[in-house]
């Protein structure tokens, strides 16, 4: 019982860094109903990135999470320009192949730079340190985790529901043609969402390094929880995206806990149990 805490609070972590990487895949389906294999390739790319800018550039932990969002940003937008702009008539397959090939173009790209190994990186200042909760001693950056998949979750439900932009946004998903009529340059908003979705699992990325192992596996680790993250909240839902993280990250912490030879499968048989009771997800709409 007196563990309970602690691994509520790691739960916690880990469901802020789920809902950081799932953030934008929710984002990019909902808005463009493209399921993108490459986002967690994405995720890996940002964490090595922050790598090295931290270890063998500036050494500054802040520099690389502004910088490597705004790299991904501009991939994400270079490829949904001149690639995925042009499978989009295939359908679902089309974008599926393409994504799944620029996932693994994107890893072995890392292996060849940076190697086959895990890499390290190390964070300093008052993010290295730790702070009393409930009578135990606590990592702060995994406070710091949770505190940015807030920040992440509150901005981007602001923006959608409470500005112009969402409007347009929602708009343009709704009905492109006639937002398109309106002057609203449809295509260039769509390629925003996708920069932005690919900025957002850069910005996970540079999160999860310190964290996690930087290693050129991480990105399969990932994309399965990823998936199973929109798959129980419901595809496209950001609302299901935050529940759900919050759900299978105390999933697992508790997992390991109490019953550790089980804790991997407990979260196939939430999304299970899931899909059997509300196929469309816990807060998806049904097509």
């Amino acid at each position: 019982m007196s563990d309970i805490p602690v691994f509520f609070l790691h739960g916690l972590a880990y469901a802020g860094l789920l809902f950081l990487v799932s953030a934008g895949l929710t984002l990019i389906f909902g808005m463009m109903n493209v399921l993108n294999f490459a986002h967690a390739a994405m995720y890996m790319l940002g964490a090595y990135l922050s790598y090295t800018i931290i270890m063998q550039l500036t050494g500054q932990f802040w520099m690389a999470l502004i910088l490597c969002p705004l790299i991904l940003f501009v991939i994400g937008a270079l490829i949904e320009r001149f690639l995925l702009r042009r499978v989009h008539k295939y359908g679902h397959l089309g974008e599926l192949l393409l994504t799944f090939g620029l996932a693994y173009i994107v890893t072995e790209l890392v292996k060849w730079y940076w190697g086959n190994y895990p890499l390290a990186v190390n964070i300093t200042g008052f993010l290295s340190g730790t702070i009393t909760i409930f009578g135990f001693i606590y990592p702060i950056y995994r406070i710091f985790i949770f505190l940015c998949a807030v920040l992440v979750g509150g901005v981007m439900a602001l923006i959608l529901y409470k500005t112009r932009l969402g409007i347009i946004l929602r708009a343009s998903v709704n009905d492109s043609e006639m937002t398109n009529t309106l002057g609203v340059n449809v295509p260039l908003v769509l390629m925003g969402v996708f920069a932005f979705g690919t900025a957002l699992s850069g910005f996970a990325g540079v999160i999860a390094g310190p964290l996690l192992s930087t290693f050129p596996g991480m990105a399969q680790e990932i994309l399965i929880d990823a998936f199973v993250v929109i798959v129980v909240g419901g595809f496209g839902s950001l609302g299901g995206a935050i529940v759900a993280s919050l759900l299978i990250g105390q999933l697992q912490s508790f997992g390991v806990l109490l019953i550790p030879k089980l804790s991997v499968a407990l979260v196939y048989l939430l999304m299970a149990i899931v899909l059997v009771v509300k196929p469309s997800g816990l807060f998806g709409e049904e097509q």
